[in-house]
C-alpha cells in the first residue's frame, strides 16, 4: 500500500487543477485516470463538438457566401475525413498537454487504471492499493441509452462515438431534441446530411421558455431540417445498410428509414462501478453522489466534484466546483455552490446564452415577475450580419428589482449572457444595468434599452 495526502479520482475539468493546488501546498498527492485524459469535455464533448461546429459554420457561410455579394466558384463540399482530422489533432494536442503537465507536477504521482474503493480510505487501482485521508470524486458521466426496442440489433451511436465518423450520414435520425442532439443535428444538416429529430416532449428544449424553444426550432426547420415532437413507443429494425424506425406521434403511428442512428437523451454518472458501496458514500436514484453545499460526500474527507455530483454537469461548473473546494480547503474561503448563478450555452447557431432561472420557473416560484424582450430582427449589429434568428429576453423580480435569469438567443448570445452573470453575481439591481453605456454597434448594447421596458 502507498499512503497519500490526497487522492484524486479523474481528470476532467476539476481533477487536475485540484491536484495541482493541493501538490502545491505541500501535500503527496496522486491522481489516476482509466481513460483519456481530460475527461468529457476534451475528449467527447466541448473540444471536439465545438471544432466540428465550426467546421460546419464555415460550410454554412461559404453557402451562404452570395448573400454577402461574395461568389464562389463551383460546389461547396464537405470533405469528412479532413473535418474528423482537424479535430483529432486539437483533442490530441489538449489531451496531451493535460497528461504532461501532471507528469511533471511535483508531489504529485499519476497512475493510469480503474479506481476501485476497497474502504473510507482505500482505493485499488490495478495491482496498486492507495490510501489518502483526504479523497476527491471526478468521475464524469457518459451518454443515457434507454430501452427501445430492438437498439442492440442496430450500431446506434452516442455523443463519443459518432465523433468518430469520417463518412457523411445519407439520413441522421437523432433521438432527443435537446442540447446534445440539437447541436449534432445542425453541425450534420450543414455538412450535408438529410436529419431528422424526434422529441418525446411537446417542444424542444423544454427546460427553456417556450418562446425560445420555438425560436431554436424555426431556424433548425429553416434549415432543412425535421423536427417531429410528442414522440412515443420506439422501436426500431435493422433494414438493408441503415434501420427502419417506428413510433407514436400526435398524428398517428409513423415510420422512417434511416443511415445512422444517434441516441442523444441524457447522461449518467460513471459512478456504478467504483464500488462505492466498500466506502459508504451515499447516491441518489440515478447514480449521482450526494454531496453538500461544500460538495463533500455523506463520509468524511470524501469530496465529489464534477458530472458525478449532478450539480451543473458542465467544465464551467466542473471547475467550479475544484475552485470551491480548494478555497475551503486551502484559502480559508467559505465558498458554497449555492453562490453560483446557473449558467450555460447551447452551440446551435446561432448561440443561445443562458442564466438564472426561466419566465416559467419564476412564475412558478411565486415571484413578481417583470419581462423585457427584443427581438433580434432589431438588433443592428445582427441585421449587418445577416443573422437576425433569435431574441434577447430578460426576467426580473418586480420587486426586488433583482434580475432572475435571461436568454439571449443571437449573434455572441454565448459571450454577451456575461454581462448578466456578472450582474447576477454581484447581486446588483437591474437599473446598473439599465445605466449602463455599451458600446454600440453590438448585440449587448440592447440590454440597457431591454431592462429600461420591463413589463409585467
Amino acid at each position: 500500500m502507498t499512503g497519500y495526502d490526497a487522492l484524486v479520482i479523474g481528470t476532467g475539468q476539476a481533477g487536475p487543477p485540484l491536484a495541482k493546488r493541493l501538490a502545491g501546498a505541500g501535500m503527496k498527492v496522486a491522481i489516476v485516470e482509466r481513460g483519456a485524459f481530460g475527461g468529457t469535455c476534451l475528449n467527447t464533448g466541448c473540444t471536439p463538438t465545438k471544432t466540428m461546429i465550426a467546421s460546419a459554420y464555415a460550410a454554412h457561410v461559404a453557402h451562404r457566401a452570395a448573400d454577402f455579394g461574395v461568389v464562389v466558384q463551383g460546389a461547396v463540399t464537405v470533405d469528412m475525413r479532413r473535418v474528423k482530422a482537424r479535430k483529432d489533432a486539437i483533442v490530441r494536442e489538449w489531451t496531451a498537454a493535460t497528461e504532461a503537465s501532471l507528469r511533471k507536477t511535483a508531489n504529485c504521482a499519476v497512475y493510469q487504471g480503474h479506481a476501485r474503493f476497497r474502504s473510507a480510505r482505500e482505493v485499488e487501482v490495478g495491482a496498486d492499493l492507495l490510501s489518502a485521508e483526504r479523497i476527491f470524486i471526478n468521475v464524469g458521466g457518459r451518454a443515457s441509452v434507454p430501452p427501445i426496442p430492438g437498439l442492440d440489433q442496430v450500431p446506434y451511436l452516442t455523443n463519443s462515438s459518432i465523433l468518430d465518423l469520417d463518412e457523411l450520414p445519407e439520413h441522421l435520425v437523432i433521438v432527443g431534441g435537446s442540447y446534445v442532439g440539437l447541436e449534432f443535428a445542425q453541425m450534420f444538416s450543414r455538412f450535408g446530411s438529410q436529419v431528422t429529430i424526434l422529441e418525446a416532449g411537446e417542444r424542444l428544449i423544454a427546460r427553456e421558455d417556450a418562446e425560445v424553444s420555438a425560436a431554436i426550432r424555426e431556424v433548425l426547420e429553416g434549415e432543412g431540417i425535421e423536427v417531429r415532437v410528442g414522440v412515443g413507443n420506439l422501436s426500431v429494425a435493422p433494414r438493408g445498410d441503415g434501420f427502419a424506425l417506428t413510433f407514436d406521434s400526435p398524428s398517428g403511428a409513423g415510420a422512417l428509414d434511416g443511415s445512422h442512428l444517434l441516441i442523444a437523451v441524457g447522461r449518467r454518472p460513471n459512478t456504478d462501478d467504483l464500488d462505492l458501496d466498500q466506502a459508504g458514500v451515499a447516491t441518489d436514484s440515478r447514480g449521482y453522489i450526494e454531496v453538500d453545499d461544500q460538495l463533500r460526500t455523506n463520509v468524511p474527507g470524501i469530496w465529489a466534484l464534477g458530472d458525478c455530483n449532478g450539480h451543473g454537469a458542465f467544465t464551467h461548473t466542473s471547475y467550479n466546483d475544484f475552485e470551491i473546494v480548494a478555497a475551503n480547503l486551502l484559502d480559508n474561503d467559505s465558498r458554497r455552490l449555492s453562490d453560483r448563478v446557473p449558467a450555460y450555452a447551447l452551440y446551435t447557431d446561432p448561440p443561445l446564452g443562458r442564466a438564472g432561472i426561466t419566465e416559467a420557473e419564476a412564475r412558478r416560484a411565486g415571484k413578481k415577475v417583470l419581462v423585457g424582450r427584443m427581438a433580434m430582427a432589431d438588433v443592428a449589429r445582427a441585421i449587418e450580419k445577416g443573422e437576425t434568428a433569435g431574441l434577447m429576453k430578460l426576467v426580473v423580480d418586480g420587486d426586488t428589482k433583482q434580475i432572475l435569469g435571461a436568454a439571449i438567443m443571437g449573434p455572441g448570445g454565448d459571450e454577451a449572457i456575461h454581462c448578466i452573470i456578472d450582474l447576477m453575481t454581484a447581486k446588483a439591481p437591474v437599473t446598473v444595468l439599465q445605466r449602463a453605456m455599451h458600446i454600440h454597434p453590438t448585440v449587448a448594447e440592447l440590454l440597457p434599452t431591454i431592462a429600461g421596458e420591463l413589463a409585467p
